[in-house]
C-alpha cells in the first residue's frame, strides 16, 4: 500500500563505468528500460517518486517523474541524489526512500519495513542489509537530517556507510529475500539476468 509520508527516489545519477558509460537507468532488461522496473515495484510503496539523474534528464522525464540532478557538481555519488530529493521542493512527505536504477527485483515491502523499524527505534536513517551484508543504497531518510547530509558532503564526505554511522540509525535485516538486491553492473551481469516476479 502506497505511504504518502514517504517520497520515492530512484538513483540513476552515476557514470555507469562499468556499464561501459551506459546510463544504466536507461539500458534495457527483458524490452524495458531498467529504471521502468524499479519504478513498477517502487511506486506503489510510496506516495510519489522522482528520479536522480544527472544526464539523459529529457528522457527521463518522459516516465511522467520530476528529475533532480545533484545540488553538488562532479558526480560524487549516491548520497548526492539523497541531498537533492530532501532539499528539493517537490518532496512529499518526511520520509525519502531511495532505490538505485540498476536494482530491478527490489523487495515489493521495502518501503514499510524500512519505515517501520525507523519508527520503533526513532531513528532518522535506515539501511538495508541482507545476508549479512549492508545494501547501502537503499535508504530511508528523514527530512530533518538534510543539513547534516549537506555538511557532510560539503566536507569532502562520499561513503553511505561513514555518513549513516554518523545518524541515528537502524539497519533492516532483509536476509529472507537476499535476491531482491541483485544489482546488474556489468554487461555480463545483465545477460545473466531475467526480471523476477513482479
Amino acid at each position: 500500500m502506497a505511504n504518502p509520508s514517504i517520497t520515492g527516489l530512484i538513483l540513476a545519477g552515476g557514470l555507469g563505468t562499468r556499464m561501459g558509460g551506459q546510463d544504466k537507468g536507461l539500458v534495457a532488461l527483458a524490452g524495458r528500460p531498467m529504471v521502468e522496473h524499479v519504478l513498477a515495484r517502487l511506486a506503489p510503496q510510496v506516495g510519489r517518486v522522482m528520479i536522480n539523474a544527472n544526464r539523459n534528464a529529457d528522457v527521463y522525464a518522459h516516465f511522467g517523474l520530476p528529475v533532480l540532478a545533484d545540488r553538488l557538481p562532479g558526480f560524487v555519488g549516491p548520497l548526492a541524489g539523497l541531498d537533492a530529493a530532501l532539499h528539493a521542493p517537490g518532496t512529499e512527505g518526511e520520509w525519502v526512500l531511495t532505490c538505485p536504477c540498476d536494482s530491478p527485483f527490489l523487495p515489493l515491502d521495502l518501503a514499510p519495513r524500512m519505515l517501520a523499524a525507523a519508527l520503533s527505534t526513532n531513528a532518522d536513517v535506515a539501511m538495508a542489509s541482507a545476508g549479512g551484508q549492508p545494501e547501502p543504497a537503499f535508504l530511508l531518510a528523514h527530512l530533518r537530517v538534510a543539513p547534516q547530509l549537506a555538511a557532510f558532503l560539503d566536507g569532502g564526505g562520499r561513503q553511505i556507510r561513514r555518513w549513516v554511522g554518523e545518524t541515528r540509525h537502524v539497519v533492516v535485516d532483509f536476509s529472507d529475500c537476499p535476491d531482491a538486491f541483485s544489482n546488474i553492473n556489468t554487461p555480463e551481469e545483465l545477460a545473466r539476468q531475467t526480471p523476477g516476479p513482479s
